[in-house]
């Protein structure tokens, strides 16, 4: 199996972590949405096997949307 391409990767730490510094951090592989356009008007998405998260790339510290996969597939076709 590939690695995948994280240098572009967002960084938490995860719930699992301890006080003692025992630390696990999760990357979550944004990729550019195929919604996007040419104008900079661009939104990223996150997917992992639980949760799809939505982002403005404009704004890559500001809010992110969590959506389930039945909701996330709602939203996509609710776009056609």
């Amino acid at each position: 199996m590939n690695a995948p391409e994280l240098s572009h990767a967002t960084w938490r730490k995860s719930s699992y972590s301890d006080a003692d510094h025992n630390c696990v951090e999760v990357a979550f592989p944004w990729h550019t949405s195929s919604y996007s356009d040419a104008h900079g008007n661009c939104v990223e998405v996150a997917v992992t096997e639980r949760v799809t998260s939505v982002r403005d790339s404009k704004d890559p510290h500001g809010g992110v949307l969590t959506l389930t996969p039945a909701a996330w597939r709602t939203f996509c076709a609710a776009q056609r």
